[in-house]
């Protein structure tokens, strides 16, 4: 070892000390601030002041521009580099600009499901990417995820086909897609009578893969570089 190496806790002693930005929504002041002294005189003695710091100034600027309940959902996973994709001025879905590596297309639509237990109460959704605006919703009293994906991916495409519109469609579910290019919804579900409304939406979406003709390109979502797809219910 060294002769002048000094023990880790020095190290941690004498490191400077990062610099954090200061939040406030709601306060005497609402604004951006650069150190703590000047943000707790902002919501110091003021009811149900709202207020939180974060690492860089962009991270700060995106959260006080889309609010503290929009926040707590986007900025946080960007935080904890779980994402990389962040809002702009105009609230439009963009790459974080110190992003690596391949990137997703935002001129996209993304299909994501969630189910309350497995079986349990299912829903899936479809949104387009650069805005996260919602195009279709669907929820069902019992089903499970694979279904929600898979029925998901259909609705998506049959989306796409109607409005002549010819984007990639996302999905982050390896199963479902090789479901939707087998055209059958391999699900173990059994068929009772609650489940019986599922199944007949379940042989509809069948049948519309092998009636239907599309262009489509499937797309895996890479969560793993991206963070969660933008169709997420972030229930997690």
């Amino acid at each position: 070892m060294c002769c002048n190496a000094q023990p880790l806790f020095f190290l941690r002693e004498t490191m400077a000390k990062k610099q954090k930005y200061y939040v406030v929504w709601q306060g005497n002041q609402p604004g951006i601030y650069d150190n703590w002294n000047d943000c707790e005189k902002q919501i110091k003695g003021v009811a149900g002041a709202k207020y939180k710091s974060y690492e860089s100034r962009t991270m700060a600027e995106q959260a006080f521009r889309i609010g503290p309940e929009m926040a707590a959902s986007v900025i946080e996973k960007q935080t904890k580099g779980e994402s990389i994709l962040i809002t702009d001025a105009e609230g439009m879905t963009v790459v974080r600009p110190d992003a690596q590596g391949p990137k997703p297309i935002l001129d996209a639509i993304a299909v994501d499901a969630a189910c309350s237990g497995n079986p349990g109460v299912m829903e899936y959704q479809g949104v387009y990417v650069a805005s996260r605006t919602q195009l279709f919703h669907f929820k069902a009293p019992v089903g499970t995820n694979n279904i929600g994906e898979f029925l998901a991916i259909v609705h998506g495409l049959a989306y796409l086909k109607k409005n002549n519109m010819n984007q990639i469609l996302y999905s982050d579910s390896v199963n479902a897609i090789n479901w939707v290019r087998a055209k059958q919804c391999r699900t173990k579900l059994p068929l009772t009578p609650d489940t019986q409304k599922l199944y007949e939406i379940i042989h509809r979406a069948e049948a519309w893969l092998h009636n239907n003709h599309y262009s489509t390109q499937i797309l895996k979502w890479d969560t793993d570089r991206w963070g969660e797809i933008p169709a997420d219910f972030g229930r997690k």
